[in-house]
């Protein structure tokens, strides 16, 4: 692609991964460490929430506050209705308290967020629109959540469809990073329906995201997100932490060649 201008430089697509989704905080402030401050984002369901912050002006530290302070219990309440077992209409709330203006061209820095049609099983990308009803709509897992409906139209987790939304912005940046916290791993067993559900949710998401991780220039996946569930709200530090330890070493082994970055 030589002699094409872009309009970034550097961008950044954050996977989902329920309480995985954490890890971006920490990988975040690994690269801010060394200089390299994404100037362009995409993200879908854990992904988009850590992505709409950072599009919003805030640091890693303060994204990891606000984490902390708004936890998973505090965002979600029980559905009355057939089509979920939980609700997030909390969450429209917690938005409105750091990011004040429901609309996309009010965050510092652009963003572009995953999610699937349920009606049509498409996957859609957007930028402009209801920021608060997209960002919802694309954290809401199936089963668990209810489908948030926007004009009639069913949506639902974007991870369903795309769990890494490389595509939307791989022609709109010169390098860009793809961070991807479901490391599948091998496993030799399993304890019960629920840790085979979760096995399964895991490696379908992860195939779907393979082809956007070829679209990336550098791929950050922790090997150490398989020791966590999508489930482990609880253990937010500790998986900050290994998010942010194998990005400093793949900075340190040159496999995210700073210099090149900045």
């Amino acid at each position: 692609m030589f002699g094409k201008k872009y309009e970034h430089n550097i961008g950044i697509a954050l996977s989902g991964g329920s309480a995985r989704g954490y890890a971006h905080v920490g990988i975040l402030k690994a690269l801010a460490e060394h200089g390299i401050e994404p100037e362009i984002i995409s993200g879908t369901s854990m992904g988009a929430v850590v992505g709409v912050l950072y599009a919003a002006g805030y640091s890693p530290a303060e994204i990891r506050e606000i984490l902390v302070r708004e936890s998973f219990s505090k965002v979600t309440g029980f559905s009355w209705q057939r089509t979920g077992l939980l609700k997030m209409e909390k969450l429209k709330g917690v938005l409105k308290k750091y990011i004040p203006e429901d609309d996309f061209s009010q965050l510092k820095k652009p963003f572009y967020l995953g999610l699937s049609n349920l009606n049509t099983a498409d996957k859609e990308i957007r930028s402009s629109g209801s920021l608060y009803d997209y960002l919802i709509a694309s954290c809401s897992v199936p089963g668990v959540f209810s489908p948030m409906v926007i004009e009639n139209v069913n949506y639902v987790d974007g991870g369903l469809m795309c769990n890494l939304p490389a595509s939307a912005i791989r022609d709109k940046c010169r390098i860009l990073i793809g961070a991807h916290v479901n490391f599948p791993g091998s496993k030799d067993g399993f304890t019960g329906p629920k840790g085979i559900m979760e096995r399964a949710v895991n490696l379908g998401i992860t195939q779907n995201a393979k082809p956007e991780m070829e679209l990336c220039d550098y791929v950050i996946d922790p090997p150490e997100m398989q020791n966590f569930t999508l489930f482990d709200f609880s253990k937010i530090e500790e998986i900050i932490q290994a998010g942010y330890e194998h990005t400093i070493k793949m900075i340190e082994s040159g496999e995210l060649p700073v210099k090149e970055l900045v």
